[in-house]
């Protein structure tokens, strides 16, 4: 059936064509059909990159959260406190930090929300900063005002789906609504209600002094060595695991800046190539309180979507973080990992190798080493 619609579709369009020149009334129809599929691609190809410019700044955060959702319960719990929103890419990315208080205790989470220039879609991925780990990305846009993104997770060992929606924009206030549905998008059940009024820049600092004052600081100072501005040269090596011995080298700049007081980390780096091109990127790095493991997760703006996260911790004065990823040749899966060293210095240095023996032997294929710039 599907190859007869192709066959009748191209058969169609040859007649149309071949016949335009002598029957105007069918050139009209030809010209109207071609304007119908230009502004059809125009609209699926909408730059949607700078959906969330109405956010940027600093709001106050009034939430609502269904304590057990799809079962029943109609109790809800409800916090205040403080949202921020910062820019990163120009507004092609950007990153929220979430942190209330209620009945229920002290919540903090961040929203690392990518946009996607190749599928025209925001990833929006989540965390807080009990867990350390980033959750799965809701996916989708904003259509007409508003903002419909979804994922299929599970809750209670069951697959349900989720719905986010952001709608209400003004300058000054916005709306968040989460909702699960347990009977493939039929019915919906909210369980998480926001509302965000924008507030002044001061709100933030008296937030951000009482957090110190009560923050767990065991173990979360690891990075702290990489907070500031950097000049870093980048040496990668060409199609790694196949006997390459081509290096191209980069030379950019790097700022990395506290998130949860030091609990969790933003850098964005930006650097250049003759013969490797432009690399705009950035790396999150997430503690987690309970393991005392770092979670790192990286992103460029070229892709737009967050990559599988290395994880690990510091000891010895040195930094190991390890994954498993198809970066392969033939996109088999390998061996990642990352080390930190020279962390007490100026100049600290950042290793990537793989390895496709299971550990046996490393090839390092990502060399960073910056210098530290006044801020």
């Amino acid at each position: 059936m599907k190859l007869w619609h192709c066959r009748r579709a191209y058969l169609l369009s040859v007649v149309l064509t071949a016949t335009a020149g002598h029957c105007p009334q069918l050139r009209g129809q030809a010209d109207s059909a071609a304007t119908v599929r230009t502004s059809a691609a125009k609209a699926v190809e909408r730059d949607g990159s700078r959906d969330f410019d109405f956010e940027f700044g600093t709001w106050k955060t009034h939430l609502k959260r269904l304590v057990h959702p799809l079962s029943g319960s109609t109790t809800w719990t409800e916090y205040e406190g403080t949202t921020v929103v910062r820019k990163i890419w120009e507004g092609r990315a950007n990153l929220v930090e979430l942190e209330v208080d209620g009945p229920q205790g002290h919540m903090e989470a961040l929203s690392l929300r990518l946009y996607s220039p190749k599928t025209h879609q925001w990833s929006l991925n989540f965390a807080n900063s009990n867990s350390g780990r980033l959750s799965q990305p809701t996916i989708g846009g904003f259509k007409d005002g508003r903002g419909e993104f979804y994922d299929q997770e599970t809750l209670n060992g069951r697959a349900i789906l989720v719905r986010f929606v952001i709608s209400d924009i003004t300058p000054n206030a916005v709306r968040f609504e989460q909702a699960f549905s347990d009977d493939g998008g039929k019915t919906w059940e909210v369980n998480w209600i926001a509302d965000d009024r924008r507030a002044g820049e001061a709100a933030v600092a008296k937030t951000s002094e009482e957090l110190e004052a009560s923050a767990d600081r065991e173990g979360r100072h690891g990075f702290d060595f990489e907070l500031g501005s950097w000049k870093i040269r980048l040496k990668r090596l060409e199609n790694p695991l196949t006997g390459s011995t081509r290096w191209v080298e980069f030379d950019g700049t790097s700022v990395t800046r506290k998130v949860w007081n030091g609990r969790s980390q933003l850098e964005e780096f930006e650097t250049e190539s003759p013969g490797g091109g432009h690399i705009e990127g950035l790396t999150l790095r997430l503690y987690d309180r309970e393991t005392r493991q770092w979670s790192i997760y990286w992103a460029t703006s070229k892709v737009g979507t967050v990559g599988v996260p290395t994880i690990g911790e510091f000891k010895g004065g040195q930094g190991g973080f390890y994954d498993m990823e198809p970066s392969g040749p033939n996109g088999r899966n390998i061996l990642v990992r990352y080390v930190w060293s020279r962390m007490n210095t100026e100049s600290p240095h950042f290793e990537q190798s793989f390895s496709e023996d299971g550990g046996e032997s490393w090839e390092v294929n990502w060399i960073t080493d910056q210098t530290r710039v006044g801020d």
